[in-house]
């Protein structure tokens, strides 16, 4: 388990454990930057994307590093505020 991500060890939606993860870039070259303000100078801020082999639920985790930058990134605004 990559340290930098806050993974599920069970499907949300149906309570599985086979769960299967990778890493991907939130901005693809012709893509949205799904997570602006919060990736670095050279690069762009990282997901992990959890999907349950049992009933496919897909989840998508932004990395520690990007989380640390959500308070204080313009583009960003706190839900209920």
């Amino acid at each position: 388990m990559n340290e930098d991500f806050l993974l599920p060890t069970r499907c949300h939606h149906c309570g599985g454990d086979q769960l299967y993860s990778t890493v991907t870039n939130a901005a693809g070259g012709y893509g949205p930057n799904l997570l602006p303000g919060l990736g670095g100078f050279f690069h762009g801020a990282t997901f992990q994307v959890v999907v349950c082999r049992d009933c496919g639920w897909t989840q998508f985790f932004a990395s520690k590093p990007a989380l640390e930058k959500l308070e204080q990134a313009s583009d960003w605004r706190r839900v209920g505020e």
